[in-house]
C-alpha cells in the first residue's frame, strides 16, 4: 500500500466563511485509493492552541491607580499584599470569606490568594482558618537590611541613649501610623519600649504629632478634617479642636512632648531628623516612665541631647 503525505492546506466553509486545516479533521473510509470524508461528516475549526477562556476571578479588570500606567500595574500583587494586611491583632486568624469581606474579594478569590499564600510559606491553615506564619517577618527585615537610613543612625541612637540613659528611637510615618525602624538603649532598658516595626497612631506619640505638626497647611486640614480621633486613656486628646491647638504649639516651637496619651506610664519627646535639604525624613524620640521627675526635668534633660544629635546627623542624611 503507498504512502500518503497530507500537505497543509487550509480552506473555506462556504457557509461561514471560516479558515479550516484539514488536519483537525478526522477521517475513516480508508481505501487503496486514499482517504475520504464520510457522508455525515462537518467541518469544525481546530481548537488546538487556543487559550482557555479567562474565570471571572482570574480576570483583571482592576483600575490603575491615578500615575500609574495601565501597563505597569499588577493588580493580583496587591490583592495578595491586602490579604497579608487583612490580619492584626483583633483579626489573629480569618476564613477565605472573612478575608474576602476585609480585602473587598470574592471568597473564591479571597481563597486562591490564601492556599498561594501557604504554598509559599506566608500563611498556615487547619483547612478552614489561616494565619500568619513568622516567615512574614521576612518582608519587614528585608526593609531593615536594606534601607539606609536605619543603619546610618544606629551609632546616633548609641550616643542619645548613653548621653540620657533612655531608649533611643528613630521612627517614620506610614499613613497615619508611626513606624519604628531603629532602636538603641541601655540593656538594662531594652526589654521595654516599642519593638521595631511597632506601628503606633500617630496622634498618641510625640514623633507622630510632631511629623503632623510639621506637615503643609493642606495636608493638616486634610487630616484634621478626614480622622476620627481614637482615645486610648483619659489623658488621650479626643477633641479635634485641642489637637489642632497641641499640633499649631508644637509647629511653632519644633519639637513635641507627648504624655500618658497611650499609656498611663509613658512619656515621649522627640524633634523632627531632617536631610542635607532640610526635608523631614523621620523624627528622633525618646520614651521613658512617669514618675521619676517631672515634665520640665525631663525636657531639659533630654531635648538639648536630641536637638544636637539631629543636627549633627543632617550632612550624613
Amino acid at each position: 500500500m503507498p504512502s500518503f503525505i497530507a500537505p497543509s492546506i487550509p480552506f473555506r466553509s462556504a457557509s461561514k466563511d471560516k479558515t479550516f486545516d484539514h488536519r483537525s479533521l478526522k477521517f475513516d473510509n480508508r481505501s487503496n485509493q486514499g482517504f475520504s470524508l464520510p457522508l455525515n461528516a462537518t467541518c469544525q475549526p481546530s481548537t488546538e492552541g487556543t487559550l482557555p477562556t479567562m474565570s471571572k476571578d482570574s480576570k483583571d479588570d482592576s483600575p490603575a491607580p491615578a500615575g500609574l500606567d495601565k501597563r505597569d500595574w499588577i493588580a493580583g500583587l496587591e490583592r495578595g499584599v491586602s490579604i497579608i494586611e487583612a490580619f492584626d491583632d483583633a483579626n489573629p486568624r480569618l476564613t477565605a470569606s472573612q478575608a474576602g469581606q476585609r480585602t473587598n474579594m470574592t471568597r473564591t478569590a479571597a481563597r486562591r490568594y490564601l492556599l498561594t499564600l501557604q504554598h509559599m510559606g506566608y500563611v498556615a491553615s487547619d483547612g478552614k482558618l489561616f494565619w500568619l506564619t513568622p516567615r512574614v517577618l521576612r518582608l519587614g527585615r528585608s526593609y531593615l537590611e536594606s534601607a539606609r537610613l536605619p543603619r546610618v543612625v544606629q551609632p546616633f541612637l548609641q550616643r542619645v541613649a548613653a548621653g540620657t540613659n533612655e531608649i533611643a528611637y528613630l521612627s517614620v510615618m506610614d499613613g497615619d501610623e508611626v513606624v519604628y525602624i531603629a532602636r538603641n538603649g541601655p540593656n538594662r532598658s531594652m526589654s521595654t519600649g516599642y519593638v521595631l516595626g511597632a506601628r503606633v497612631p500617630a496622634q498618641v506619640t510625640a514623633s507622630g504629632m510632631l511629623m503632623l505638626a510639621l506637615r503643609s497647611d493642606a495636608e493638616l486640614h486634610e487630616w484634621l478634617a478626614t480622622r476620627q480621633l481614637t482615645v486610648f486613656t483619659s489623658h488621650t486628646i479626643a477633641s479635634m479642636e485641642r489637637m489642632k491647638l497641641e499640633l499649631a504649639r508644637i509647629r511653632a516651637q519644633g519639637w513635641a512632648l507627648s504624655e500618658q496619651q497611650l499609656d498611663l506610664n509613658s512619656r515621649g519627646i522627640a524633634v523632627p531628623l531632617r536631610d542635607r535639604h532640610g526635608t523631614l525624613v523621620g523624627a528622633l524620640n525618646i520614651t521613658m516612665p512617669m514618675g521619676h521627675e517631672s515634665s520640665e526635668d525631663a525636657v531639659a534633660r533630654v531635648l538639648p541631647v536630641l536637638r544636637e544629635t539631629a543636627q549633627a546627623m543632617r550632612n550624613l542624611i
